[in-house]
């Protein structure tokens, strides 16, 4: 569960194995699980990610994931040191597990389904939500076919519009919308001449 399972700790944390990770090669990586952590934002949640890390001996984090989880783990990074002093000092971790846990190592790896990093081709999880979204437009096509009607299909980009520039060519969409051309006055009319076409 990303960071709220470093806060929280017990069966969040555990190892990796063959049958883990055995089936899921077609999923999306979400089954880890995700989740948006506010106590991770505090430096009393990174105090108690320092101390289940620390406990289990931990010093090499992977972080997948967007602006939020990629600035959290540069501060826990930073902060890692007086961290571990801090739980040294409040007697939660021992100066030997401190000084064996004394570095982290952090790989940040961007994962945005919005594909909006400079200097990547494609960022983790594009490919995969590009796929989802012609599965969908392949089975709703036929229904909006059959019907004689017309369908509007919203996508996921918040402040960018790769996605659904991306499957509007691929489905040969007769109108897209995305954030970074927002429609100019008169798009109604145009629009339904341009379906009407």
């Amino acid at each position: 569960q990303g960071y709220e399972g470093l806060v929280e700790g017990g069966d969040n944390i555990k190892q990796a194995n063959w049958l883990s990770v055995s089936n899921i090669i077609q999923l999306g990586g979400t089954v880890i699980g995700s989740a948006r952590c506010k106590a991770f934002t505090t430096r009393a949640g990174r105090l108690r990610a320092a101390r289940n890390l620390a406990e289990h001996g931990i010093t090499n984090l992977c972080v997948i994931g967007g602006d939020g989880s990629l600035t959290g783990a540069d501060i826990f990074r930073s902060e890692w040191a007086g961290l571990l002093e801090e739980l040294v000092r409040d007697g939660q971790i021992s100066e030997e597990v401190a000084r064996k846990n004394c570095r982290l190592n952090i790989v940040g790896l961007v994962g945005s389904i919005d594909n909006d990093f400079c200097g990547t081709d494609m960022t983790i999880g594009t490919d995969s939500a590009l796929h989802r979204i012609m599965e969908v437009i392949d089975a709703i096509t036929t229904t909006a076919q059959s019907h004689q009607r017309t369908f509007v299909l919203e996508v996921m980009g918040r402040h960018c519009g790769y996605l659904a520039l991306v499957s509007g060519l691929a489905s040969g969409a007769d109108w897209l919308f995305i954030p970074e051309s927002p429609p100019e006055d008169g798009w109604e009319d145009l629009m339904c001449e341009r379906l009407g076409e």
